[in-house]
């Protein structure tokens, strides 16, 4: 077969265009190298999103695998939690969900499980299997792996149920994205006691609604939607549904630090709280009134998972609004998430709107993307933390360049999953603010240019 694309072989997960980057060729290759990673036997969990090529892809990568000597159970579309619990709950050897998470319909890729649930990502695999798939380099078992077909959603479900109850009827509206919680998450949420609204909730891998990324563009109809129906809150799903962005009952979006503030400060619980570089400086504050210890991690699922897990945290968070549990492995699980949100308003006297009021916010600007090819995106950030550090701003760099000043803080950093680099800012006052991110939007546009211009 021809040369694999190495800029597949990203941060979390293995992503790239269908018909371009990734085809059958090389998903078989991909099943062969991680049936011989996790040792040519086991039986490993496959999972699917609704994107067009899931299922072409998933074939070929389960043949890879049972040529390596693995077991395949295919449990067909599935939300990516749901594939992350199965191979832990059911005891698995590993697993794999198809998906490009929230990436256009063209895109597709595969986010590898280990047998602990975490998965393959940057200095955890990712490098070794990058080296053999490159390399061709795998054993092709003597016996060959059988396939099953299996449910996991019921052993899901099951669990879900248990861990949480409401004291009232909770009206959710829903945004599933067309994605792969559209059957799952209603039927879910109306077993707990909750009544849902949804828009967008007939699984299509064209994603006709709107593309399957939660942003403040997309979810604009729901917030309509929560507004109108009177619901207690919103939820927006992106296509795999692991990330979930909510929305307050005055159809206001929340980024997810603001969303971690609600869980930290409403659980009841104290214990140690992970939260990403990108979080407002607020959240460090509201973590310590609420009785527990501030953790911070650098931006993305491998990462902080990995630190709640290592440091026994109650919960994790990121401002793109992955929310990291305890109670479910540590795993981001955006519909368990869901199910926690409707008990902490079941419970409260306060809506959700009051609650996040409460909190002493900064102005900011929501996580903004810049396209940059892949080649280029980690020497610009390179450059900006020279020319931040030039203007005089203190320089964090734990994941890439957090440059502070004191009015405010502007992070700069390459995007895991996409040919992007992404931009946040905080600021003490609107027109600070502006200036920063004024400053900040100039220099990376012009890096971007002349790095592109060679």
């Amino acid at each position: 077969m021809g040369m694999i694309d190495p800029n597949i072989f990203r941060a979390y997960d293995v992503r790239g265009v269908f018909g371009k980057d990734i085809n059958e060729e090389v998903a078989m290759v991909l099943g062969k190298v991680f049936g011989t990673y996790i040792g040519n036997k086991g039986e490993v969990l496959a999972g699917r999103d609704v994107r067009l090529s899931g299922e072409t892809l998933c074939k070929a990568f389960s043949s890879g695998m049972m040529d390596a000597g693995c077991n395949v159970y295919y449990a067909g579309i599935v939300p990516t939690p749901a594939a992350y619990f199965g191979v832990v709950a059911l005891k698995m050897d590993g697993g794999f969900q198809v998906t490009a998470s929230h990436n256009p319909p063209e895109w597709n890729g595969f986010k590898l499980i280990l047998n602990t649930g975490d998965t393959v990502s940057e200095g955890f695999g990712m490098e070794r299997i990058k080296d053999m798939a490159l390399k061709n380099e795998f054993k092709i078992a003597e016996k060959k792996g059988y396939q099953k077909n299996i449910d996991v959603l019921p052993v899901y479900e099951n669990f879900l149920l248990g861990r949480f109850k409401l004291e009232r009827k909770v009206r959710v509206a829903l945004d599933l994205s067309n994605g792969a919680g559209c059957d799952f998450i209603p039927r879910l949420l109306s077993k707990a006691g909750c009544e849902t609204i949804a828009i967008n909730d007939v699984p299509d891998g064209n994603f006709p609604g709107h593309l399957p990324e939660p942003t403040q563009e997309t979810l604009q109809p729901l917030s309509q939607l929560v507004v109108r129906s009177k619901a207690d809150f919103g939820v927006g799903f992106d296509g795999d549904a692991d990330r979930a962005v909510f929305v307050d009952d005055l159809g206001r979006i929340l980024p997810g630090d603001v969303a971690l503030a609600v869980f930290v400060t409403k659980l009841g619980k104290k214990g140690k709280v992970v939260y990403d570089v990108s979080c407002s400086s607020f959240l460090k504050k509201v973590i310590e009134e609420a009785g527990c210890e501030p953790i911070e991690s650098r931006v993305g699922r491998a990462f902080v998972m990995r630190k709640v897990r290592e440091t026994g945290a109650l919960i994790g968070g990121e401002k793109s609004n992955h929310i990291y549990f305890s109670d479910v492995y540590g795993f981001d699980d955006a519909i368990f998430a869901v199910c926690k949100m409707a008990e902490i308003i079941s419970k409260s006297e306060n809506k959700l709107s009051e609650i996040v009021d409460r909190f002493p916010r900064l102005p900011s600007i929501p996580i903004t993307s810049f396209d940059c090819p892949d080649k280029y995106k980690f020497r610009v950030v390179e450059e900006l933390a020279k020319f931040f550090e030039s203007k005089g701003f203190t320089i964090n760099t734990m994941d890439g360049v957090k440059a502070i000043s004191e009015d405010g803080w502007v992070l700069i950093r390459p995007s895991n999953t996409m040919p992007q680099i992404k931009m946040t800012a905080e600021a003490k006052t609107e027109e600070k603010l502006k200036e920063l991110v004024k400053m900040a939007q100039e220099a990376l546009k012009n890096k971007i240019e002349s790095l592109s211009r060679g």
